[in-house]
């Protein structure tokens, strides 16, 4: 028996504005979040105006959605994700309700790391009182078991930061304040590599094949 795959296609358009003072955190969908609902991103995206420099966060189920990026109007336009330029998976927010804080037990944050598997695209969201913490990245782990902050990789003090895991390694992050490392404000990310394998030759639907004759057909090609 064939199996066909239900793909749902969300459609989100944005339009960059110049560079502004403070970059923002987006959440997509607002307190919908990123599901299948009609006409929800077309009317939030144009209820925001986007900066160079804001980041989205987008909030869903991981064994139903994902977040896939793609090149061409196209491509937008028929749900094309058999060429897609990016693929993100999970956003998450540091220490949950907790958020980015001097903990109660000193192990809360390596506890709240082991219990995740973080991989590359995924996305740390960092939330925090910006006059009390900050977010230091450091190099290595003899840095992270001292709360060394004499020459941290990068520093964050917005108060809500994104950071990107773009490679697989081992992350480190602490806080420059004075006693919060020592108390525990200090995380340790493993990241793994994707774990997703792509199949070398997919099964395609004949929507699916017409679809991409569509992408091929109208793909500009370079004057000789």
């Amino acid at each position: 028996m064939a199996t066909t795959r239900r793909m749902f296609c969300f459609v989100l358009v944005m339009v960059l504005m110049g560079c502004c003072c403070s970059a923002k955190i987006y959440k997509v969908g607002d307190s919908k979040g990123w599901t299948a609902k009609h006409g929800t991103y077309y009317d939030w995206a144009k209820r925001n105006e986007f900066q160079v420099g804001d980041s989205l966060m987008f909030q869903y189920d991981g064994n139903v959605n994902d977040v896939t990026q793609v090149s061409s109007r196209l491509e937008y336009q028929f749900c094309n994700s058999l060429s897609p330029k990016a693929v993100y998976n999970t956003d998450y927010k540091v220490g949950d309700s907790n958020e980015w804080r001097v903990p109660e037990e000193s192990d809360f944050y390596s506890k709240w790391s082991e219990e995740k598997q973080f991989h590359v695209g995924d996305n740390l969201l960092f939330y925090y009182n910006d006059q009390v913490d900050d977010v230091l990245e450091i190099n290595s782990d003899i840095e992270f078991k001292s709360c060394d902050t004499a020459s941290p990789v990068d520093v964050h003090n917005a108060g809500q930061d994104l950071i990107r895991l773009m490679k697989p390694g081992v992350r480190y992050f602490i806080t420059s304040k004075t006693g919060h490392c020592e108390a525990g404000l200090k995380l340790r990310v493993v990241v793994r590599p994707l774990s997703k394998s792509v199949p070398k030759k997919m099964q395609l639907s004949p929507f699916d094949r017409f679809i991409n004759w569509l992408h091929e057909s109208f793909r500009p090609h370079p004057h000789h």
